[in-house]
Order: C-alpha cells, then sequence, then structure tokens
C-alpha cells in the first residue's frame, strides 16, 4: 500500500518582525524552527533603535534565514540619538542589512515630536536613494504629510519602498502605489472588523503586496490578543488569498516574487 503523498506548506517570506524585543527573549531558536514548520522560510528582523543594531545583527548572522533593517522609529525621535545619512550607509554594508528603517510619522502617539520625526523621515529617504536599499515605512494618523514627504523625495531622486503594516486610508495607499511603492499586508487585515482594509488592498495590484506579522504585535486570528510570531504569516496569507480570489500556493508565490523584487539583497528562494 503507498503511503499519501505528505503536503508541504507553501514558501512564505515575514518580511517585518523583531525578534530582537524582549518577548521573544530566550525563545528565539524556537520561534525560528516554528516558522520554518509552517513554510515560512525567510524573515527580516527590524531595528527600531540605534543601540540595538549589534543584537539585531548577531541574530541575523546566527540564522541563515533571518536577515535584518536598521533605522530609527518615528516613535523613537526624540527619545534615542538621531541616525544621520551616514550611520545608516555604514550599517548597509553589511550583507544581511536588507532595509532602511523602519521610520515614517506616527502623530498618534508622538504628535509632539512631528517636526523631528519628519526630519527623520527624510534621512532615511536619502540613505535609501543612495544604497538602493528599499524604505521601510511606518505611518499612522499621517497620511497627509506622509504621502507629501514620500513624494517629494522619489521625485528628487526615485527609491523603492514598502508601507509596513499597511493600515491607513484609500489616499495613501493609491500615492505609494502610484510611486511603484509596495503595501504590505499584517494581521490587521484578517480582524472582522478589517473589511475597509481588505477592500483597499484587493484595489491594489497583486504585484505590490507583501506579507508581515509585526511580530510580537498584531497576531491574526485564531491567535488575536496572544504574542504574534513568524509562524502566523500563514494565516495573513491565507486571507490574502481570499481577498485576490486565489489559491493560497498561487498568493504565496506571488508575494514571493515581490519580496524578492523589492529586497533584492535576499538571496532568492
Amino acid at each position: 500500500m503507498t503511503a499519501e503523498p505528505t503536503t508541504q506548506p507553501p514558501h512564505l517570506t515575514d518580511s517585518h518582525c523583531h525578534l530582537d524585543f524582549p518577548d521573544f527573549e530566550g525563545e528565539v531558536d524556537a520561534v525560528i524552527a516554528r516558522a520554518h514548520a509552517a513554510g515560512i522560510h525567510r524573515m527580516v528582523t527590524i531595528c527600531t533603535k540605534p543601540g540595538q543594531e549589534p543584537a539585531v545583527r548577531a541574530l541575523a548572522e546566527a540564522h541563515p534565514s533571518l536577515w535584518y533593517a536598521y533605522g530609527l522609529h518615528p516613535m523613537q525621535v526624540g527619545k534615542q540619538p538621531p541616525v544621520s545619512v551616514a550611520d545608516l550607509i555604514a550599517v548597509a554594508q553589511h550583507p544581511k542589512m536588507v532595509g532602511i528603517g523602519e521610520t515614517g510619522l506616527d502623530y498618534h502617539y508622538t504628535a509632539e515630536t512631528a517636526v523631528a520625526q519628519r526630519d527623520s523621515l527624510r534621512i532615511h529617504i536619502t540613505a535609501a536613494q543612495e544604497t538602493g536599499l528599499p524604505l521601510i515605512i511606518h505611518a499612522r494618523a499621517a497620511d497627509e504629510d506622509m504621502a507629501e514627504i514620500l513624494t517629494e523625495g522619489f521625485r528628487a531622486a526615485p527609491y523603492t519602498c514598502v508601507m509596513h503594516c499597511f493600515s491607513s486610508g484609500e489616499p495613501l495607499a493609491r500615492a505609494a502605489l502610484d510611486l511603484g511603492f509596495y503595501l504590505s499586508m499584517s494581521g490587521i487585515a484578517a480582524f472582522p472588523k478589517s473589511q475597509e482594509l481588505r477592500d483597499i488592498f484587493s484595489r491594489a495590484p497583486l504585484d505590490r503586496i507583501l506579507l508581515e506579522t509585526d511580530s510580537p504585535y498584531l497576531a491574526p486570528p485564531p491567535h488575536r490578543g496572544r504574542r504574534n510570531e513568524p509562524a502566523y504569516t500563514a494565516h495573513t496569507a491565507q486571507v490574502g488569498a481570499d481577498i485576490f480570489g486565489l489559491s493560497l500556493a498561487d498568493f504565496a508565490a506571488a508575494t514571493e516574487a515581490n519580496f524578492e523584487r523589492l529586497f533584492t539583497r535576499v538571496r532568492p528562494a
């Protein structure tokens, strides 16, 4: 009697997680192993504070399936030392450093540093332009300024970009897509009350969609309310497949190609 073939999960990439956060202390190896078992064969862990860069780099060096990005998170502006274009370019020399950021604007929690956030964002844009690495954007309650600054920078010198954990409105989505940028789908897209966001994704070109967890935050159902981790990318991918009317395998293949097109320094699968 011939055994039934085992169905392997499709390959997926978690394009944005934070494996250096205390939530994962002492568990990174197990978290990565669970990700691999779920088909998540690559992860990009994001450094949000300059002082954490050595630790984040060490994680990427220790795990073949892990890469990293470096920048100053907008909510850390004014709390952490500022970064310079030269600093970002210097860190970008590391072969496993694959993106600039996350950077951006957050007027919901940290509106008091809005001017400094805009200055920091422009520094990161310049570094993306000079290195050729993609910019990784955080946007919250700042859609108009975000669209203006991204467009202004792109007109000065083109660069590539992903709108990480996209949950803004249609105008910012359209502005980003018009510049050739990517929208990243997180667990928020799987929340029951996120139909408006799912509709925005459904109107975007399939070749501009990425997947992420933003773990340890924003776990999708059925894990909502608990710590998120890269393995749960698979749940968001199924929602994305449903949005685009595709099989999970076909949606996974599309997002894999998108990731490799944007994050050119990451080795292809």
